[in-house]
């Protein structure tokens, strides 16, 4: 090799075949015959040329590139969804490619145009929600499957996540029968979430014939749900403390905070006689069994999630495994919590 092979042209020349013969090859190997797949897996030994893979993809009528687009990707939350729906799609033959909108609108819209770029297969979406530019979503919804997680783009749109307002009643209910009624912390309005949260809180209390109570902060939308739950706690326990002994919160997130200020603050949290507050949050984040202490919350199934929403995905795709039985015809699931009782409340 006296020229270093930069291009699939330049590989065709070092190993004797046809352009369309290597691509046909690189798509996949298995359309060449046996003979030609040994010449060329022996000339990609040699040369060490591997081809762009998004090149390729662009050549292609439909792409093994999936899109994945988290609001967050510092989120322990997404990053374990994340890593769930890599290593499904890397399974089943597919790239996923993640990008992260930080809670940008305007890194949103960049992701999806850099999706359209490489001509994927299919996307799913945590999608900002109010702050989302829909019309461009609906574009994209147009010529791919699209399918959204965690907080529904709107009524109508494949979604996978969790029942809020199942999983609010039940920590709601424990919390009632097991010492004073809850205060709700409220998360930053960074997606429907925040707002499904709010009024599943406020549904279960009104079942209960109790009256919603809830922890007046300022909120800006951002994700930097522990800082803005420290500092709203200690404003908050200066002020002379919280409506009710039991807070609970919209995230884990919120709880980390809360939990941080009222350790600053000299208060004991637990359940039980002779503690000062019980803290109950949301979403049974990793780090949750490791607090101090331990916070009692409502688990998410991220690996279901991750799995419902790229069977749905290949189901678009056509490419189902034919269990189709799980799978709605509104293609909308909503996942029930599962308590997680720990020594926080």
């Amino acid at each position: 090799m006296k020229q270093p092979i930069k291009t699939m042209e330049d590989f065709s020349t070092f190993v004797g075949l046809s352009r369309p013969t290597v691509s046909k090859y690189f798509n996949d190997p298995n359309s060449v015959r046996k003979k030609t797949r040994e010449i060329i897996e022996a000339a990609v030994k040699q040369s060490g040329f591997r081809p762009n893979i998004f090149a390729v993809n662009l050549n292609r009528r439909r792409t093994n590139i999936l899109g994945l687009i988290v609001p967050n990707s510092t989120d322990p939350f997404y990053m374990a969804l994340t890593r769930r729906i890599e290593g499904i799609a890397e399974q089943s033959g597919y790239l996923a490619f993640v990008l992260s909108s930080d809670g940008k609108p305007e890194l949103e819209e960049r992701a999806i145009e850099t999706f359209k770029s490489m001509n994927v297969a299919g996307a799913i979406i945590g999608p900002l929600g109010v702050q989302s530019h829909h019309e461009k979503l609906a574009r994209l919804g147009e010529s791919i499957p699209l399918i959204y997680i965690d907080s529904p783009l709107d009524a109508t749109s494949p979604f996978v996540g969790t029942n809020n307002r199942q999983s609010f009643k039940l920590i709601v209910d424990y919390l009632t029968r097991s010492g004073d009624q809850p205060c709700y912390f409220g998360m930053t309005l960074v997606n429907s979430n925040a707002l499904e949260r709010r009024e599943g809180y406020v549904e279960a209390m009104q079942n209960l014939n109790l009256e919603p109570r809830f922890v007046v902060h300022e909120a800006n939308a951002n994700w930097e749900f522990e800082k803005f739950a420290f500092d709203a706690t200690a404003q908050i326990l200066r002020d002379g403390g919280f409506p009710t002994k039991t807070v609970l919160c919209a995230n884990d997130r919120i709880a980390y905070g809360v939990l941080a200020a009222a350790f600053q603050a000299g208060l004991k949290v637990g359940r039980g006689e002779g503690y000062d507050l019980r803290v109950a949050g949301h979403d049974d984040q990793p780090l949750s069994r490791y607090m101090c202490p331990p916070l009692t919350t409502v688990a998410q199934n991220y690996n279901e999630i991750g799995r419902l929403a790229i069977k749905l995905l290949f189901d678009k795709l056509g490419e189902s495994d034919g269990t189709k039985s799980e799978l709605p015809a509104d293609q909308r699931i909503l996942l029930n919590g599962e308590i997680m009782l720990r020594r926080s409340a």
